[in-house]
């Protein structure tokens, strides 16, 4: 079983920046990928970043060149740099891990998220 764990949610104003840290516990066959989600008030979850087990990166264009997704597998922690923050961000962020379990079945993991509010 896998587990997913995110911080660094909090409420800043618009033009500032946050970090959100997503750590990975537990044990996996293998990782397709992992991306950050979030779901505005009223909104339905979409997707805000991905980064795949080669490095490669997808981001949706309303935080292109604003937000950057990384990893460190050292720390087992992924991370998202999020820069310039409009009050549209406002949202909880979800982590996900898209990958196979020992048993090879496709696996699919969420963190319980952090609220993220951008405001004056």
């Amino acid at each position: 079983q896998v587990q997913l764990v995110e911080s660094g949610g909090d409420l800043v104003q618009p033009g500032g920046s946050l970090r959100l840290s997503c750590v990975v516990s537990g044990s996996i066959f293998s990782i397709n990928a992992m991306g950050w989600y979030r779901q505005g008030p009223g909104k339905q979850r979409e997707l805000v970043a991905t980064i795949t087990s080669d490095g490669s990166t997808n981001y949706a264009d309303s935080v292109k060149g604003r937000f950057t997704i990384s990893r460190d597998n050292a720390k087992s922690t992924m991370y998202l740099q999020m820069t310039s923050l409009k009050s549209e961000d406002t949202a909880v962020y979800y982590c996900n891990l898209d990958g196979r379990d020992w048993d090879l079945r496709r696996s699919d993991y969420w963190g319980r998220g952090t609220q993220v509010t951008v405001s004056s």
